[in-house]
C-alpha cells in the first residue's frame, strides 16, 4: 500500500500511452507497416541527440520541437514512400529510415560522450520519474489528437484497410498519410520522452496483435487491446518497484509473456483452424473467407 501513491502517476502515464497506442497499432497493423513506429521513434530520438549535441537542454522545450520537426521529415518520407504498384515495399523505406536515424544517434553521441546515460534513456524510458504535469500536458495533447482522428476517422480508416477504394473516391493517399504520420510524430515524440523508444513500439504492436488473435472487427480490436494494455501497465510497473527492475525494460518482458499466454489461449480454446486468421489487413480477411465459402 505505501507504494501505491507514488506508482500513480506512472501507470496513469502508461494508460494514456495505452489509449492512444493501441488506436494507432490497428492502423499500423492494417497498412503492414509494423516498425514505422519504431522508425519515427528513433528519428524523434536522433532529433534530442542533435539538440544535446548543439548545446540545449534535452528536457527544454526546444528540444522537444527540434525533435518533432525531425518526426514531420519521417512522416513526409514514408507519406511519399508509398507507392501505388507497391514495386518497393514501403517497409524497406522504413527500416532504411531507422537505420541510418539510429547510426546518426550513435555519431552525434559519440561527440557529446557526457551525455550517454541519455541515449539510453531515450531507447528504455524512465516511466516511473513521469511527473503528474507530464501527465496532464500529455493527456490534453493525446486527447486533441484523438478528436482529429475521430473527425476524420472515415478516411483514414479507409486508406489503412482499403486503398484503392479510397483512391477511387478521390482521396489523396499521400496527404492524409502525411497527415496520418504527422500526428502519429506528435504522439511518438512525447511517448518516447515519457517512456523510450522500445516501450512505445510495444504500446503500439503488442495490444493489436494479441487483439487479432481473437477479433477481426475494429471496436473488438480496440476494447482487447486496450484491455489488455491497461493490464500489462498496471503489472510491469508494480513488478518493476517490487523487484528493483527499470520499469521500461520490466513492461516490455510483462507484454511479450501476456502475448504468450494469449496466444496458447487461442490454440487451446479456439482449436487452430477455427481460428481467426493474422492477416495484415480486415479486407483480406473478407476475402479468404468468401473463397473458402465458394469452394
Amino acid at each position: 500500500m505505501e507504494i501505491l501513491p507514488f506508482l500513480l502517476a506512472p501507470f496513469l502515464a502508461s494508460l494514456i500511452l495505452t489509449g492512444i497506442h493501441a488506436y494507432l497499432g490497428v492502423h499500423v497493423v492494417e497498412r503492414g507497416v509494423i516498425f514505422v513506429d519504431l522508425a519515427l521513434a528513433q528519428i524523434a530520438a536522433l532529433g534530442a541527440t542533435i539538440a544535446i549535441l548543439i548545446g540545449m537542454d534535452p528536457h527544454a522545450g526546444g528540444a522537444y520541437w527540434l525533435s518533432l520537426a525531425f518526426t514531420f521529415v519521417g512522416a513526409a518520407i514514408f507519406a511519399f514512400a508509398r507507392t501505388r504498384r507497391g514495386h518497393i515495399p514501403q517497409e524497406a523505406f522504413i527500416g532504411i529510415t531507422y537505420a541510418v536515424a539510429s547510426a546518426t544517434a550513435i555519431l552525434a553521441m559519440s561527440k557529446a560522450t557526457g551525455e550517454t546515460e541519455h541515449l539510453k534513456d531515450m531507447l528504455v524510458g524512465n516511466i516511473l520519474a513521469v511527473s503528474m504535469h507530464d501527465v496532464a500536458k500529455t493527456a490534453i495533447l493525446y486527447g486533441a489528437i484523438g478528436v482529429f482522428h475521430y473527425i476524420f476517422r472515415k478516411q483514414f480508416l479507409l486508406i489503412s484497410t482499403n486503398p484503392s477504394e479510397a483512391e477511387a473516391r478521390g482521396l489523396s493517399i499521400r496527404s492524409w498519410d502525411f497527415l496520418f504520420y504527422a500526428s502519429f510524430g506528435f504522439v511518438v515524440t512525447s511517448s518516447v520522452a515519457i517512456a523510450g523508444v522500445l516501450l512505445v513500439f510495444c504500446y503500439l504492436v503488442v495490444p493489436s496483435v494479441g487483439a487479432m488473435l481473437f477479433a477481426d472487427r475494429i471496436g473488438r480490436r480496440l476494447a482487447i487491446g486496450w484491455t489488455m494494455g491497461t493490464l500489462v501497465s498496471a503489472l510491469g510497473v508494480y513488478f518493476s518497484v517490487l523487484f528493483d527492475m527499470p520499469t521500461g525494460a520490466t513492461i516490455v518482458c510483462t507484454f511479450g509473456a501476456v502475448l504468450i499466454v494469449m496466444f496458447f489461449i487461442h490454440l487451446v480454446f479456439l482449436h487452430g483452424s477455427k481460428a481467426h486468421p493474422l492477416h495484415g489487413a480486415s479486407s483480406v480477411v473478407v476475402q479468404d473467407r468468401v473463397l473458402e465459402e465458394k469452394r
